[in-house]
């Protein structure tokens, strides 16, 4: 475990540290497009968050590659050069739709042949576990188009939900985690070493994560673009697919009496479907209903929208922290209780917990305008937008007089206006005459200033 906690830290160090030069990098190469309809962000900011990642990703497996039990697998297995392979390629076509933009079905293609690259160098399904059958032998045919499919859905689902500042980094991030304990418990917990990989793919996306997030998170000083989005979707994948199809039967068959009781025990964790969908649950479903509404709309699936998941949020009032906060919780909620589902499947208290927080997500969902109460001795530990909204929410002052409330330079209603001057007052600038807006206007200027 301190092996994998020292390369996960290495690789969000080395993700931190070079995100602040890629930006100056990204804003100097004019890597900074201009705002889309469907953006939600009002200033241009600059892409190309990837390269960080990247380099995260390539410091991450070096150092791995250098220590005692987490370098066996670099002598043992030849997946972690297969997946450098395949994330330098998905890498290399990010950067380049970041800063010219590939056409959607060129970029389909690319990733198929990058998933077909790793396939070429044994990151691939040779079994698949089926309920109540067992291990099913796969030929190279089947397992290549089964990996190529996976890999390609979860780096699009993880591309589709990077809407809104810090969502894919912190969603990933948790998914990254809670598969993180999939592998470990299987590496460790059974002793099975085909799991290591797997393993190490997991504290490695995790590093890229946390080590991009603080600068990603709303306001974003840089977005990780497709070459991120891409890259975190792809080494996602490959732990699945690893952990999902390298896994030897007879290895689980010591631990469960014969190869058929331990397939049906252990269909949480094996079942190649179930795994990287349950992970990314929120964004497979959001890839899916975008493909959808698309395609019933007689659009291309790959034509770009306002009708995410993150985009309805906002819709309905939530703010843009609110909305990635709810898209945590849910991508946290299914990927952690397909954990505790695998480990205590048989724990009756299993599923009420999961109905009740689930419960407490919709009720969150159906408050989009819910404001905190921040006491007065905690105004200055919160942000600055719910100091300013306590204000406004602060008792009303009595007015003393239409003359005190009057703004400098106010006139009386009815007056005429000073040639040349513009009105002041809140009435004045939606063109009405009343003398309670002008009144109310300036009384919130009076407690503003009070306070």
């Amino acid at each position: 475990m301190r092996e994998y906690l020292l390369t996960l830290c290495v690789v969000a160090a080395v993700t931190y540290l070079l995100t602040g030069p890629v930006r100056k990098f990204a804003i100097a190469w004019g890597a900074m497009p201009p705002i889309r309809a469907r953006d939600v962000h009002r200033e241009p900011t600059p892409r190309l968050g990837g390269i960080a990642m990247f380099g995260g990703l390539c410091a991450g497996l070096l150092v791995a590659s250098q220590l005692t039990n987490v370098g066996e697998v670099f002598r043992v297995s030849d997946e972690p050069r297969a997946l450098l392979s395949g994330a330098a390629l998905i890498w290399l076509i990010g950067v380049l739709d970041d800063k010219y933009g590939v056409d959607a079905l060129i970029k389909l293609g690319l990733q198929m042949i990058a998933a077909g690259v790793m396939v070429l160098q044994g990151l691939t399904i040779l079994w698949l576990p089926v309920p109540t059958v067992g291990m099913v032998a796969l030929t190279p045919l089947q397992g290549t188009l089964l990996t190529v499919a996976i890999v390609v859905i979860t780096i699009n689902a993880v591309n589709f939900v990077d809407g809104l500042d810090g969502l894919a980094a912190g969603m990933v991030g948790i998914a990254a985690a809670a598969f993180f304990l999939y592998a470990y418990r299987i590496w460790y917990g059974y002793g099975i070493e085909a799991a290591a990989p797997a393993t190490l793919f997991a504290a490695v996306l995790l590093g890229m994560c946390l080590g991009f997030l603080p600068h990603n998170l709303h306001p974003a000083r840089i977005f990780m673009g497709d070459s991120g989005s891409m890259l975190i979707g792809l080494v996602l994948a490959a732990g699945a697919v690893s952990i999902t199809g390298q896994v030897d039967p007879d290895a689980i068959g010591l631990f469960s009496g014969s190869v058929r009781d331990a397939v049906i025990e252990m269909v949480p964790v094996y079942m190649p479907l179930l795994l990287p969908l349950t992970i990314i649950a929120v964004p497979f479903i959001d890839l899916v209903m975008a493909i959808v509404r698309r395609t019933w709309n007689g659009r291309s699936p790959f034509s770009a929208d306002r009708g995410h998941l993150h985009h309805r949020l906002l819709e309905i009032g939530h703010s843009q922290s609110r909305a990635v906060l709810i898209m945590y919780f849910w991508s946290a909620l299914i990927a952690f209780g397909a954990v505790a589902y695998s480990v205590q499947s048989a724990n009756a208290a299993l599923v009420p917990t999961v109905m009740g927080l689930s419960a407490a997500g919709l009720v969150v969902l159906l408050l989009p305008r819910f404001t905190p109460r921040v006491p007065r001795w905690a105004q200055g530990l919160v942000p600055p937008r719910y100091r300013d909204r306590k204000r406004r929410l602060a008792p009303q002052l009595p007015v003393e007089s239409a003359a005190d409330v009057h703004e400098p330079g106010e006139r009386e209603a009815g007056a005429p206006a000073p040639p040349g001057t513009q009105p002041t007052s809140l009435a004045g600038l939606h063109g009405a005459t009343a003398v309670g807006d002008r009144q109310r206007f300036a009384l919130r200027r009076k407690i503003d200033t009070r306070q």
